[in-house]
């Protein structure tokens, strides 16, 4: 797939003005607190998007590369919901405002966006040259999954030394001033909190990406496809961080199907690097089974996930409860 500067060029002119509307129609006038419905409405747009860029791109380049991107964007977006776990996290350690939560998500998730897209050059790059690094990357995905089947998840947030050292050199209030990013105080320019907790998503952000980026190299090799599944799955984070709210914690499976989707493609990495060199007897996995793969253990995990939750609610509640849901899975975070 050979995408020039041109189609490069309108990929991210075609991203930044869709961030630009969704900032001017959601963030203009006086902060206001997203609803419900608005974020419904705002995922079901970036979904669709996604899907519209996964129909051109099927008339553009073919079936595989199509089939690519939409195995890609999937997991992606499948590791970003376990990602929303730490957002909250974070919102309440800086005791952010809600009315003021939506454009901390934009802003940090563009930082993010902006980070991942140079570590995607960097590695597309390394991959193409150092066919060994997929040795690498499958063994680190085998072992960052049974890391989220041991329980080793990201629920706690840690300062990272980005966030650190902005923290020190930057002088900052102690308070909010609405959704000011920087205010005047006794003559002097001082950041609020709204830009610390922006740094914080977006540098936080750039840590999933060490599991994240890998995954999806797993899946296709193309840097665009990479890049563009990344930001269509980053673009409507902010809006599934609302829609999603309270169900976050009834997904208690959510980690152990992540973990199965991070084996997969591990386990798919090395077989195909061992193809790759000399080995060519051993299978390779076609993206079509990667696809419904990574789609089934998402399903299959959401659906087993809201099953336990109803089975738990109705046993305190001290009604009869449903057969057939066991009582194993992690704590709700």
């Amino acid at each position: 797939m050979n995408v020039t500067i041109l189609g490069w060029s309108l990929t991210l002119v075609g991203i930044l003005a869709v961030i630009l509307v969704d900032l001017w129609i959601v963030d203009r006038g006086q902060p206001k607190e997203f609803s419900l419905r608005q974020a419904g409405a705002w995922v079901t747009f970036y979904v669709m998007l996604a899907v519209a860029f996964g129909i051109c791109l099927l008339f553009v380049a073919g079936g595989q590369y199509t089939a690519q991107f939409y195995a890609g964007y999937l997991t992606e977006y499948s590791l970003s919901v376990d990602n929303l776990f730490i957002f909250y996290v974070i919102m309440a350690r800086f005791a952010v405002p809600r009315v003021n939560q939506h454009k901390v998500l934009l802003v940090g998730i563009l930082i993010a966006l902006f980070m991942r897209g140079a570590f995607i050059l960097v590695g597309g790059a390394a991959l193409a040259r150092f066919e060994w690094l997929f040795y690498v990357f499958g063994l680190f995905l085998i072992w960052t999954a049974l890391g989220l089947l041991r329980g080793g998840g990201d629920e706690e947030f840690k300062e990272n030394v980005l966030l650190r050292w902005v923290q020190r050199v930057i002088p900052a209030t102690g308070e909010y001033y609405r959704d000011r990013l920087t205010v005047r105080v006794q003559g002097r320019r001082l950041v609020t909190p709204m830009l610390i907790v922006m740094v914080a998503i977006g540098s936080t952000d750039l840590l999933f990406a060490l599991d994240s980026i890998p995954a999806i190299f797993g899946l296709t090799k193309q840097s665009y496809l990479v890049f563009t599944a990344n930001a269509f799955a980053l673009m409507g984070l902010r809006q599934l961080y609302f829609l999603l709210g309270g169900l976050l914690d009834r997904l208690i499976y959510l980690s152990k199907g992540l973990s199965f989707i991070l084996a997969f493609i591990g386990v798919k990495l090395i077989l195909e690097a061992l193809h790759a060199t000399g080995f060519e007897q051993v299978p390779q996995v076609p993206i079509w089974l990667s696809l419904v793969v990574i789609g089934v253990a998402m399903l299959i995990t959401t659906v087993v996930s809201l099953l336990k939750a109803r089975h738990d609610a109705a046993r305190e509640a001290g009604e009869p409860v449903p057969t057939g849901v066991g009582d194993a899975g992690r704590t709700p975070r």
